[in-house]
C-alpha cells in the first residue's frame, strides 16, 4: 500500500474516534434526544470506515452495539 492511503486511514480512524467520543459525551450529559442524533450520523461514520476496511466489521458492530445499548439505558 502507498504512504497516502496509509495516511489517509489514519484519518478515517480518527473521525470514527470523533464521532465515538460525541455520542458517548452526549450520553454521558443524559441528553437521550442529543445522543440519539449524534448516533446516527456516528453509524453512518463507522459503517463507511467498515466497508472501506479501515476498520474490522466486527469492531464496527461491536462499537455500534455498544453505543445503542447505552442510549437505550437511558430512558
Amino acid at each position: 500500500r502507498k504512504e497516502s492511503s496509509a495516511a489517509s486511514d489514519v484519518y478515517k480512524r480518527q473521525v470514527v474516534r470523533t464521532a465515538v467520543k460525541a455520542v458517548r459525551a452526549d450520553i454521558d450529559s443524559k441528553d437521550k434526544a442529543k445522543a440519539s442524533e449524534s448516533f446516527k450520523k456516528a453509524q453512518k461514520v463507522i459503517d463507511t470506515a467498515a466497508s472501506k476496511n479501515v476498520i474490522h466489521k466486527n469492531a464496527a458492530a461491536r462499537t455500534k452495539s455498544r453505543l445503542s445499548k447505552a442510549i437505550k439505558e437511558l430512558s
